[in-house]
Order: C-alpha cells, then structure tokens, then sequence
C-alpha cells in the first residue's frame, strides 16, 4: 500500500518537475525571439514522463556540464532535475537572420504548460490532503 502511495506521489513530483524545466525552455525561446541564429527548442512532455517513470523506453539523455576552463571556476552540475532530450523546432518560417522562434507558437505553449503545471500541483496538493485527513481520521 505505501509503495502504491509512494509511486502516485513520485508521478506527480516528477510531472511537475518536468513542467518545470519545459517552462524554462519555454522562457528561453521567447526571451531569445529577436537573437539572430538562435534555434528554438522543446522536448516531448509524454516521451520525458515515460522515461522518468520507466514507463517506457524513452531516450537515454546524459547530463550536460559546463565546460571549466580556469580552476576556479564552478562546475556546473546540471544533473539538478530530470534529463531530457531537447530538440529543435521545426519553424513554419524563419527569420531571414535565422532565428526559428515564433513568438505565438512560443506563448501558446508557455500558457499552456503553466497551466498544466497548475494543475499538476492542484492534483498533488489534493492527494496530501487527503492522505492528512485519512491519517487525522476526518
């Protein structure tokens, strides 16, 4: 039973840890929307899910870590959250200086990942609750 509860909360934590990074990626595009040859990206929610369930066989992403080039320099671990594999967007029409952000395309999807974070952490926040009341007895 409390590995049943721990696997429902796990889902939950890490979806809302993926929504998380998907809103940075997200934040990036469009803070870069008038950089010249910058190349939109995104990763594929479900595909990232499944492979940080092990629901799937989703691709196997190493983390990336920042290049030193002096010894004081910090490393740069990026193993923080859940590795997924970015890729590029296709753009409907790009930018004569090769910028591939579509600034709609870009917003739609911030708004809608905000959302689904939202809920994600509407769903969690009432699996607690309800764990509490059935611990407290009410």
């Amino acid at each position: 039973m409390i590995s049943r509860l721990s696997d429902e909360l796990r889902f939950n934590a890490q979806s809302l840890e993926l929504r998380a990074q998907r809103q940075e990626v997200l934040s990036a595009n469009l803070a870069n929307a008038e950089t010249p040859n910058f190349k939109a990206q995104d990763f594929n929610f479900s595909d990232a899910l499944r492979s940080a369930t092990g629901a799937g066989n989703g691709p196997s992403v190493a983390p990336v870590n920042m290049a030193t080039t002096n010894s004081r320099h910090l490393s740069g671990d990026a193993s923080a959250g859940i590795p997924v594999a970015l890729q590029y967007r296709t753009p409907t029409q790009a930018a004569i200086d090769g910028n591939t952000v579509d600034p709609d395309l870009e917003r739609t999807q911030f708004t809608d990942n905000a959302m689904r974070y939202d809920a994600s952490l509407r769903m969690l926040n009432g699996q607690i609750q309800t764990l509490q009341r059935a611990i407290q007895g009410n």
